[in-house]
């Protein structure tokens, strides 16, 4: 038997292969490496964007804080999905799709370099352009699907224009002052929205249930790592200070315990079992939106309370703790729309339940540690009821 030679080896990631769909019933679907790399680069704008929200909060300004936190995390968001999908459908995984995703991912880096002009002087030029490269990206991605794959070339086709045509608005959109723009977000946001469910009438594409479930599982991770960060950086600077309080020391306690409740409750049900069917994963998949952003707040709320704590923030005291209870009694109700509500024997009157007790906890002492004892007691229920 002749040895093959130095010339008869083939690259396992050549310039360019055809790019065919993936087969959604694939054994052992997984994240790649440079999708984890692509989901690195968000932790940069969710940052920024949580760090925004805590410093409004406690400055109270709280309005225009979460007007601008929700406005910011939907591109973010939504940019993370467009991607997401298309990578668990089509994935050529050579040099020319790489740098396609190396365009995206500088586009993420943009978009988080405008998050503070975003907050403090209402200016989204450098947030659109950093969302604009991304989608552009991404446009070529399904350019490149439509060429190479005649089964779903309509499909990718639409969601090619779709994209284009929103992004046209997006630009557009910059031409009106400042205080107008929002006006503009609430018509082309759900443009954005409408894109996936034209493009995907033509034919659904085939993407990956259990590679989904865990590309968002990860993003999960992603952004209760961001709330992380940010309790630890917020109590770093209340001990460097000499600030240590007995409030301060109840945080401490209680911050991780609510974190790792929440980590906690969203993996208890496998994901993978809830999205069998294209309808079903729109919802899923959507509903994430409130999922994503109420766990980033959690880590703003966390930090707003250690500032209060400290007596570093100007927001009154019930409004400090509020801005804890709330985000995290909006994820649990999240967490209960998309992975709980249609599971028997899981209703969803304990989470609504444990969500007003979560909500009535700032006129409590203690409230951190409070919704840390709510969150544990969720929890238990929730591991008896999955049994």
């Amino acid at each position: 038997m002749n040895e093959p030679g130095a010339g008869d080896h083939k690259p396992s990631h050549p310039l360019l292969r055809r790019m065919r769909s993936r087969d959604p019933r694939q054994a052992h679907r997984a994240a790649t490496p440079l999708e984890l790399l692509y989901d690195l680069c968000f932790v940069v704008a969710i940052a920024q964007a949580a760090a925004r929200l805590h410093h409004g909060i406690a400055e109270n300004h709280t309005p225009a804080s979460l007007l601008g936190f929700g406005l910011v995390f939907f591109a973010i968001w939504w940019a993370w999905m467009g991607f997401t999908w298309f990578a668990s459908a089509f994935d050529a995984d050579d040099v020319i799709y790489r740098i396609k995703v190396l365009v995206q991912m500088a586009g993420v880096l943009v978009l988080a370099a405008g998050v503070p002009r975003a907050f403090d002087q209402q200016d989204f030029g450098l947030i659109t352009l950093g969302y604009v490269i991304m989608r552009v990206g991404l446009v070529a991605q399904w350019l490149r699907a439509a060429r190479a794959d005649a089964l779903y070339r309509k499909t990718a086709l639409r969601y090619a224009v779709g994209i284009t045509l929103v992004q046209a608005c997006w630009i557009a959109l910059l031409a009106l002052p400042a205080d107008r723009w929002v006006y503009g977000w609430l018509v082309f946001a759900p443009l954005e929205l409408l894109v996936p469910a034209w493009a995907e009438s033509a034919r659904a594409t085939p993407w990956h249930p259990h590679h989904i479930a865990e590309r968002y599982g990860l993003f999960t991770i992603i952004v209760l790592g961001e709330s992380v960060l940010a309790a630890t950086l917020a109590i770093q600077a209340a001990v460097d200070a000499g600030s240590w309080t007995r409030d301060l020391a109840c945080i401490t306690v209680a911050a991780p315990v609510i974190l790792f409740g929440m980590w906690w409750i969203y993996f208890l049900e496998p994901a993978q079992r809830l999205i069998d069917s294209s309808r079903k994963a729109f919802v899923w998949g959507y509903s994430h939106f409130f999922v994503f952003a109420s766990a980033a707040a959690v880590g703003a709320g966390i930090a707003v309370c250690v500032d209060q704590a400290t007596h570093h923030a100007h927001v009154p005291e019930v409004g400090a703790r509020a801005a804890l209870a709330i985000p995290v009694a909006i994820y649990l109700l999240s967490v209960w729309f998309t992975q709980y509500r249609t599971r028997a024997g899981c209703g969803g009157w304990s989470f609504v339940a444990v969500s007003i007790l979560i909500l009535a906890t700032p006129l409590a002492p203690f409230t951190p540690v409070a919704v840390a004892v709510l969150i544990i007691a969720l929890t238990a229920y929730v591991i008896h009821a999955s049994r």
